[in-house]
């Protein structure tokens, strides 16, 4: 860190004072031309003094259903700051969404590089910069994510529930899956712990994408932190249950094949129960892959052909309550949101009933009458 302390009212030239919402360029780097390269950050302060808090998205940068949750929140009229203070980051990789890249182009991942070095890599020079003009001046932070290249994720939140500031603030935000994870050496929530600024993020969608329901439950997310701080006014919107996940398992496709899917984003498996199905290229059932946990799916590949040993399926194991969850969700009206997510996230993939893929058709199938041939 600097030896300066910076606070939320001076950022380089520009002043916020308390009530202001302002946008500024920060710059943190130079191009091969040296063109100034720089982040777009509105900072929105409010009348009476509170916590600070940072929100950002993009630090891979193909991860952008939180670029679009962060637009909606600073494009809403209706989010009125009483108190505290937003740093708002659509994009904090500005050099992979360039390039529409996970990576920087010195093709190192921003999200291990953290707290980074002023002296280091390229990557590491800009977690060294975000550590500095972002994390420094905020009490908390969220940040946005979604799953990695030909995956999608059900949106669930992560946070290491040792720290009682983050069992306050994901229960506030009302995701209802929680993993208990103090994240990856070098990530940016992780160093942002270590560093006194409880942090947890949220995983939900793919890249490349701003999905509509993503960014709805993400806002909702958002608003009740910001309500259950004080910071705006509001009423925090419940989710339908909540459940904490110690334990994930990848299950992994023991035959190459195509993949039809028995299960979506969201829904809860038991062991035994069939998850997905490989065949070959001419329809041959080659495996039934079966759920050897019971507990719900956190994300699927969206691509439509695996090899033995790749992953396509994310199950979050649940220890207990399990089938009073399955029942709210059942009784759930299909415009509620858990419900949307589950279909809006499951379009890259068809999703059928195990015996209406793997039965045989009937031998005996009747040829057409004359007068059913046009």
């Amino acid at each position: 860190m600097n030896n300066e302390k910076l606070t939320v009212d001076r950022w380089g030239d520009v002043t916020v004072a308390p009530g202001e919402t302002k946008d500024v360029e920060v710059r943190f780097s130079e191009s091969y031309s040296g063109m100034n390269l720089t982040i777009p950050i509105q900072i929105r302060r409010g009348i009476e003094p509170g916590p600070t808090i940072f929100v950002t998205a993009a630090v891979h940068g193909d991860e952008i259903n939180g670029t679009g949750a962060i637009r909606r929140l600073i494009t809403e009229e209706s989010i009125q700051l009483k108190k505290g203070n937003l740093i708002l980051v659509p994009v904090v990789n500005v050099l992979g969404f360039e390039r529409h890249s996970r990576y920087l182009p010195d093709r190192r991942d921003l999200n291990r590089s953290f707290p980074g070095s002023a002296k280091g890599s390229q990557t590491s020079r800009m977690a060294r910069f975000v550590f500095e003009q972002i994390v420094s001046r905020s009490d908390f932070g969220i940040d946005l994510h979604t799953a990695s290249v030909r995956k999608t994720n059900f949106p669930n939140v992560r946070a290491d529930l040792s720290n009682p500031d983050l069992i306050k603030l994901t229960h506030a935000f009302g995701c209802p899956l929680t993993i208990n994870d103090a994240g990856p050496e070098g990530s940016l929530r992780r160093s942002a712990c270590d560093a006194g600024c409880p942090t947890f993020i949220l995983e939900a969608g793919e890249v490349w994408k701003v999905e509509s329901t993503v960014t709805e439950q993400s806002v909702r997310g958002l608003k009740n932190v910001f309500i259950s701080l004080g910071m705006i006014d509001g009423e925090v919107e419940l989710p339908p249950y909540r459940t904490i996940i110690e334990t994930t398992r990848w299950v992994r496709s023991d035959t190459a094949g195509f993949l039809q899917f028995h299960v979506a984003p969201g829904d809860f498996v038991s062991t035994g129960s069939p998850i997905v199905t490989t065949s070959s290229l001419l329809g041959q059932v080659q495996q039934v892959i079966e759920s050897t946990e019971d507990g719900i799916i956190l994300g699927m590949t969206t691509l439509p052909m695996t090899a033995p040993g790749e992953p396509v399926c994310h199950i979050g194991l649940i220890n207990k309550g399990q089938s009073k969850m399955e029942k709210v969700v059942d009784q759930l009206p299909n415009e509620a949101l858990q419900l949307r997510l589950r279909n809006d996230l499951s379009t890259s993939f068809n999703v059928t009933e195990v015996a209406d893929f793997t039965e045989d058709p009937p031998d005996d199938v009747p040829e057409p009458s004359e007068d059913e041939i046009l």
